[in-house]
């Protein structure tokens, strides 16, 4: 009988903990304007509460089944690859699903995570397809998956030039097309970066930022030691020893594979990525010096509890964020980074609440042309 009442009773705290502490709604931060509230209200998972799923609520767990899940989830067979090769001999894909879908269908442009390839972000990519419906183009950087390095010259953050030579390739196989694009972790870095350099000349109607890490002269340094030590010994393992060859002659070449974590390897990568400094390098490749420049709708997501994105990376922004007529910042208490699992049975939150986003933005955008 006192096995059974202590028992009841933790397990009536362990739902009271969850129900008081960690179902909560999100926290939104932007300007009150009339096209921000119209994207809001067309968007319900942005004012209702976000129940993250009770045996994975913990941001290290979270992150545990994010791993598994993607490891072993069914491989996805894209429609077509289309490799494109840069002036200077570098090479980087688009890799297509939805080439059935009629032209004027909406593509979806998805830019992957720091070591990320097609099959690591076959989730989102087959949610987005499913889900939204729309065509999706994974614009994959040098160096990952079968983007074999050509040139001795990769950044984690990617390529703004590489990036728009792949925006004027998806336009030109589907010019009746609406583009939208989604930055995942890492990606959200070079998309960033080049919707704050090119402004309003872009053919991107509107983007997700999720879990951007913001500056990087300081992102880093934030990042959960476990995680940065992991993640710096994996660019090197996936990138840099590969390409030893390539890399060799570069003076930074043996501190930056003795790199010990994130930040150190970001303040060693310059030469790698074809600068001759470190702080040239954060000049070229930060999203955070361009980043009140952007001009299109943007919604940014992050979690509190994110180990390698720091929330404290959003707070040093936040007032630039709010000052911003396009941005919408949705905060979450829990969601580790890029997990955001819901429910009982672990179904992806994030990837629902942006293909909402998307879904209202198309709608209104839409409907404000048509009364053109």
């Amino acid at each position: 009988m006192t096995s059974l009442f202590i028992f009841t009773t933790l397990l009536l705290m362990a739902v009271a903990y969850y129900f008081f502490k960690v179902v909560k709604k999100p926290t939104l931060l932007f300007k009150g304007t009339p096209f921000n509230k119209a994207i809001i209200k067309r968007t319900p998972t942005l004012t209702k509460r976000y129940f993250p799923t009770p045996w994975l609520f913990n941001t290290h767990f979270q992150l545990i089944a994010f791993g598994f899940i993607k490891g072993f989830a069914k491989t996805l067979n894209y429609d077509q690859q289309d490799v494109l090769i840069m002036e200077d001999g570098g090479k980087v894909s688009v890799d297509w699903l939805g080439l059935d879908l009629p032209d004027n269908t909406p593509t979806m442009l998805v830019l992957h995570t720091i070591s990320g390839n097609p099959q690591s972000m076959r989730g989102f990519v087959r949610y987005t397809r499913e889900l939204l419906g729309w065509r999706v183009a994974l614009c994959v950087r040098r160096g990952h998956g079968d983007m074999t390095l050509n040139t001795a010259n990769f950044n984690t953050m990617g390529n703004t030039d590489d990036f728009t030579a792949q925006i004027a390739h998806i336009q030109s196989k589907f010019p009746k097309s609406e583009l939208y694009a989604t930055g995942i972790s890492a990606g959200s870095g070079v998309l960033a970066q080049y919707l704050g350099k090119v402004g309003k000349q872009t053919p991107i109607k509107a983007a997700v930022a999720y879990c951007p890490a913001y500056d990087m002269r300081h992102a880093f340094t934030r990042a959960k030691p476990f995680y940065s030590k992991m993640m710096a010994k994996k660019l090197n393992r996936l990138f840099i020893t590969p390409n030893k060859d390539k890399f060799e002659h570069l003076d930074s070449f043996e501190a930056l594979n003795k790199a010990a974590d994130l930040h150190e390897f970001h303040q060693h990568l310059y030469e790698v990525a074809g600068n001759k400094s470190t702080e040239e390098y954060m000049n070229k490749s930060n999203p955070s010096t361009v980043f009140d420049d952007i001009e299109i709708p943007i919604l940014i997501l992050n979690a509190k509890d994110d180990p390698v994105c720091h929330i404290d990376n959003v707070y040093e922004n936040q007032r630039r964020v709010e000052a911003m007529d396009n941005v919408i910042l949705t905060l979450t208490d829990r969601g580790s980074h890029c997990a955001y699992f819901e429910g009982i049975t672990a179904k992806p939150w994030a990837n629902r609440m942006i293909s909402e986003y998307f879904t209202a933005i198309h709608s209104i955008q839409s409907s404000s042309t048509s009364h053109l």
